[in-house]
């Protein structure tokens, strides 16, 4: 009897072995995303002007997106508005007169282009974006929009925070009210704060995130004078403001106030959060790489004439301890979109991965 309980706790314990490394190494095993649609369009000329390469979630998008452009021979030109709003109009009417078969909007809404959207329909030079407004789908005169539903980001950093906060969170909101998809992350986020019985708003700032990690040195003092210790959570609509926190807080002597971003997981956020010494708690990272490689297969759609795919990404919740089951992974490795998307497009291998 003793050595049949001995094998039977030996199986057990080999059973849940298996399942934490299983587990482990494939967090997002399955992949949810499409699984057919046309193949390839080779030989396309792509724009990608990105609105600020400061931003994480951009300059990450884009690289999972070249990557998927190297893989159905694409070129792809990359330009810069750092930031500036008459950057970007200008970026775009210079990539007009080059007649590229697509132009991506990394980061900024159409409406900051005006008439020349009309010159691009007229050259049937196609747009898709990235970030252009808070909804998923097609927008306006743009064939879709890649991003997460910002109001689920929303959900998940709030819940977080008043969890962390054990239900009684002072909150300080960051934002960048330029942008629809910030707007609409802070007021979910505000509501469900607001709805926490013992919880509070404190306030809500508008900082560009242009200017965030400078701007943030001189916020931080002024808010901490005003509130005190009643502030207890910062919940902000991207990573950037949190990237020279720490030594705005640490001089004001605020060691104990905890940051939640809701978007995007880049890559300054995600090592500060997987070395715990950081002020940021967690991010609600979207899958930057995946929608990347997103980007490309809407475009490829498009190319071919067809309708875009409806695929919406799923936000997930970065924490340390996610991170260390990560190791060095990124938060949608070993979903399969890599493969996925190959095997939609008809080619026999991934190039330079």
């Amino acid at each position: 009897m003793k050595i049949r309980s001995a094998k039977i706790a030996f199986f057990i314990f080999l059973f849940l072995f298996s399942i934490q490394l299983f587990l482990k190494q494939n967090l997002f095993a399955k992949w949810d995303g499409p699984t057919d649609g046309p193949s390839g369009q080779s030989a396309k000329n792509i724009i990608f002007i990105s609105a600020d390469f400061r931003n994480g979630g951009v300059s990450s998008v884009y690289r999972g997106f070249e990557a998927a452009a190297e893989a159905l021979s694409w070129n792809v030109k990359i330009v810069n508005a750092d930031g500036g709003k008459s950057n970007t109009k200008k970026l775009f009417i210079d990539a007009l007169k080059l007649r590229p078969h697509a132009i991506v909007l990394g980061g900024f809404p159409p409406e900051e282009l005006g008439d020349e959207i009309e010159q691009a329909k007229k050259l049937k030079i196609i747009l898709i974006g990235w970030h252009v407004t808070d909804k998923p789908g097609p927008y306006k005169d743009v064939f879709t929009n890649i991003t997460t539903d910002p109001k689920e980001v929303a959900k998940i950093a709030a819940e977080y925070a008043i969890k962390d906060g054990k239900k009684k969170a002072g909150v300080v909101f960051l934002n960048d009210d330029r942008f629809p998809i910030a707007n609409t992350k802070t007021e979910a986020m505000r509501k469900i704060i607001e709805s926490c019985e013992k919880c509070k708003v404190l306030s809500v700032e508008n900082i560009p995130l242009t200017n965030a990690s400078e701007d943030i040195l001189s916020v931080v003092p002024r808010l901490n004078e005003k509130f005190g210790k009643s502030w207890t959570h910062t919940l902000a609509i991207n990573d950037s403001y949190f990237d020279k926190i720490n030594y705005a807080l640490a001089n004001s002597g605020r060691k104990d106030i905890r940051n939640v971003s809701a978007g995007d997981g880049s890559l300054k956020a995600l090592t500060r959060i997987r070395s715990g010494y950081a002020y940021q708690l967690a991010t609600v990272a979207e899958p930057l790489n995946s929608q990347g490689w997103q980007l490309a297969d809407e475009l490829n759609r498009a190319f071919a004439g067809k309708p875009p795919s409806g695929f919406i990404n799923k936000p997930v919740l970065v924490t340390k301890n996610l991170l260390e089951r990560l190791k060095k992974s990124y938060v949608d490795s070993g979903s399969g979109y890599e493969d996925a998307y190959i095997k939609i497009w008809g080619q026999n291998k991934k190039k330079n991965k």
